[in-house]
Order: structure tokens, then sequence, then C-alpha cells
């Protein structure tokens, strides 16, 4: 891996005196000791004799000098400490332990500052249909060559590459799909899962349902993101609370059900702009929309639905008989979580818990 440290960094940064010297030992570590230590990988550049600690997800960034001499690390992009700097030592690499003692109480703040904000916890996806119910179909011609296109196949076929994508980029999240064949659970069970899974405090969940659309019209064709009418009324509040704060759990659940609907919209945003960058002229959008959808409305969390293309248009058509392009799909959908949840667990989180 090749790494440069570059110092200069744009917005302010906060410049931290070291740990008083008497809070420090003064012995040297070995790299071990530092990792064990740290509890931290270690990636580093041997041309620049440079490396950085990352510790959950978290980073410190320094570059090596001579015994003795103190030099900047960088911490998260945010932080500047002046620390004595690592060192090499019969060809091995060495770390004063007022490094190591400050990186160590660094790391352990911002674990501490993580587990004190709102952060998504769980993605709930759910594949449209499934067993008995097909959904929509959709039967044309392409190339000489008779497709039947089958919303239930569509949509677990974009939801399993999206369930790995998120898989693979939250190992720290549960990740959670209805359906993995051609089962056929209910609305009842699909919400169910859904809200039934135990939360902290600080945690929350987001609902993704994933369906094609069809029309009588042929002519009909685009994609649309739906998310739950503002004008729906519904009890979020569960009967903990209920009970805890009899004379006043209208009001909070009218919060939570504004604060559900709000972000429901910024999710449904996000993914609709991520599917129009990816398929500009060639899927048209029907917009955001919004509606009392069984799956939107039972869910108690933000919840989209998802309507990829219409079965039943030719344009449409190509595109979800095509693997590259349900994989778009799936991307695109990614992408636009992505968004939402950075967006959610840098501001520390919107949503107040029931």
């Amino acid at each position: 891996m090749r790494m440069r440290i570059i110092w200069a960094l744009c917005g302010a940064l906060a410049v931290i005196s070291p740990l008083p010297a008497e809070t420090a030992s003064t012995q040297n570590k070995s790299l071990q000791e530092t990792l064990d230590t740290l509890e931290a990988q270690l990636y580093w550049d041997s041309f620049f004799q440079s490396g950085m600690f990352s510790s959950g997800g978290h980073n410190a960034s320094f570059e090596t000098g001579e015994a003795g001499k103190r030099g900047p690390v960088l911490f998260d992009n945010k932080q500047i400490f002046d620390l004595p700097v690592p060192f090499v030592k019969d060809g091995k690499l060495t770390f004063p332990a007022e490094f190591v003692v400050s990186l160590k109480q660094a790391f352990e703040n911002s674990r501490l500052d993580d587990a004190s904000h709102f952060k998504i916890a769980a993605i709930m996806i759910d594949p449209g249909h499934g067993g008995k119910d097909t959904g929509a179909t959709g039967n044309h011609v392409f190339n000489g060559e008779k497709v039947t296109l089958v919303e239930k196949e569509i949509t677990l076929t974009v939801s399993k590459e999206l369930y790995l994508r998120l898989q693979a980029a939250f190992p720290d999240k549960k990740i959670l799909i209805s359906r993995t064949g051609d089962s056929y659970p209910t609305l009842q069970d699909r919400v169910a899962m859904a809200n039934s899974v135990a939360l902290k405090d600080t945690e929350a969940i987001i609902y993704i349902s994933i369906h094609a659309n069809a029309s009588f019209n042929k002519t009909a064709r685009g994609f649309e993101v739906w998310y739950l009418t503002p004008e729906h009324n519904r009890t979020v509040i569960n009967k903990e609370t209920e009970r805890e704060y009899r004379g006043i759990a209208p009001i909070i659940n009218d919060i939570l059900q504004e604060e559900y609907n709000r972000e429901s919209l910024l999710m449904a945003s996000a993914i609709h702009r991520r599917i129009s960058e990816t398929f500009g002229a060639k899927l048209p959008s029907r917009g955001l929309k919004a509606e009392d959808f069984f799956v939107v409305r039972k869910a108690l969390m933000p919840s989209v639905l998802v309507e990829l293309a219409f079965v039943t248009n030719e344009a449409d058509a190509r595109l979800l008989a095509n693997e590259d392009d349900l994989k778009k799909f799936a991307g695109s959908i990614y992408n636009g979580i992505m968004d939402f949840v950075r967006n959610f667990e840098q501001s520390g989180g919107y949503i107040a818990t029931p």
C-alpha cells in the first residue's frame, strides 16, 4: 500500500496538547505492544516511512523521525496531536510511550462518543411478493425470443444483490432480508420481522421494500420511490412508553411520526437521486410519491417502497431482463441508502426513540 500523509487539510483543525509527563510511562513500546494496546491495525508505507493506525472506524496518521523528535499526529482528519514521533531502532519500529498512551486515550474517547450518538443499527430489505404471489408479469419478444418477466423474481434478484453489498459495507450492522428464495412471507410477517429487531436507545432501523410496476397502458414506464403520506396517522410509540407517559403519549407519538415521515422522505429522495444518476434518460423518473402502502404504514421506522420499472413496457422490460441492469438497480439503491446512513450518523441522528 502506498500512502502519503498530507498535513495541510481543508477546514479547522484542533491542536491537542500532549498528556502530562506524569501520566505517561517512559518506556518505549514495540510494534506488537503498540498494536495490542491500541487494539488497532497498522497500515504502513515503507517508502515514505509513514503509517496509520485504524481502530473502530477511527484513524491516526503519523510520520516517523529521529528518536526524541516531536511531530504532528493527525486523528480522524480533525485533531492534531503534538507527540514524540515513532522512530526506527535496530531496524524495528519503536513507539514512544507518550505517543501510545495519547492515542489509546483518543481511540477510547472516540468510541465512547460513538456510543452516545444515534446510528443505523439494522437495515431491512423486503423483496416484494414471492411464492404463490408472483406479483406483476410482462410478456415480450426480444431478438425473436419470448421473455416473461415475473416481479417476484426481479425483486429477489435485486434485493439479494443489495443485501450482499450492504453486508460487505456494514459488518457492524444487522442486514436483514424478508426472503432469500421463492417463499411467501405475508405482509404482516415482513413488517413484524422489522418491528421485532431489538435496538438500543441510540439505535435505529430502516426498511426498504422493492417492487416492479405494471400497467394496462403499455406506454407507461419509469421508476418511482414511495414514502408514507404525511397525512396518515399511525401509532409508533410502544406500549411501555404509552403507559409511562400516559398524559402526553399522543404528543410523543405525533413527534415520532413526524420524524419517521421526514426521514422516510429523505431516504426516498436519496434513492431517487441515485437511480436517476445511474440510468439517466434510459429510465424516466415518475417522481417521489406518498402513499399508504401496508409495508410502509406498518413498519414503525423510516420506510420506503421502490418501484424499479414497468414489466409491461418494452423499454423498461429490456432493463429488467438484463442482469447487468438489475445490478445497477441494486447499486443505485445501495448508494442512496449509503447517502442516507452517512448523513444520519454524521449528524448524530435525528430520530427520537419510541
